[in-house]
């Protein structure tokens, strides 16, 4: 007896993330259904794209409006049936301490892939995701030393080279960040070279005696 593979109505695929170059929420793919459901539960409006049209939020949203309206729509469309995908950090209901273990198991999973790793290639891919330039933990990082080093300054009301030292000395901590970036991406740019085999001495042949040369 044959049997046919059933028919499943599956409606298309939803996407809400956060544009990082505009800062929008946008929300791509999906039905007429999805569409008004954005609208409606979650005051997306429809923006023309190069693809087509698109929805978004408004502009100008505090980051906590935009997680809101994210999450609440995302799980209307989970309701009526749409599959989503939404931007863990637009998601309202993932904690802090969830973010925080998260990073925790990232860390721990690098430093047993640097210990673990059996060529010069795969140490540059653990230097990679250290130090890249835009996505690295050690840019990450500068960035929330420098954002601190800013806020606290303003809070001081303190002039520009003005600060008390132990904030000025932020200042300083963001440079070294920058300065140990570089320095692992060189190291990462060494590893990742293909090794060279080490040159073989040639073969020994026979010497002729000196007796046999002034012959």
């Amino acid at each position: 007896m044959n049997q046919t593979e059933p028919n499943f109505w599956v409606l298309e695929y939803v996407t809400i993330t956060k544009d990082s170059r505009t800062g929008l929420v946008v929300a791509i793919g999906g039905t007429e259904q999805a569409a008004d459901i954005l609208q409606r539960t979650g005051g997306f409006v429809t923006a023309p794209g190069p693809r087509g049209d698109y929805h978004r939020l408004p502009h100008g949203l505090p980051i906590e409006q935009q997680r809101l309206k994210a999450t609440g729509a995302s799980h209307a469309l989970l309701t009526a049936g749409h599959s989503v995908h939404l931007d863990p950090a637009l998601n309202m209901l993932a904690t802090p301490d969830g973010d925080r273990d998260a990073a925790l198991r990232y860390l721990t999973q690098l430093a047993e892939r640097a210990s673990a790793a059996e060529t010069s290639s795969a140490v540059a891919e653990v230097l990679t995701e250290v130090a890249a330039p835009v996505h690295g933990l050690l840019p990450l990082t500068r960035e929330v030393v420098a954002r601190a080093w800013i806020t606290a300054s303003n809070l001081q009301g303190a002039a520009p080279g003005e600060e008390p030292e132990p904030i000025a000395r932020l200042g300083s901590t963001t440079n070294s960040l920058s300065e140990a970036a570089r320095a692992m991406l060189h190291a990462r740019n060494h590893a990742a070279r293909p090794t060279q085999p080490p040159p073989t001495a040639p073969a020994p042949g026979r010497a002729q005696s000196p007796v046999s040369r002034r012959r």
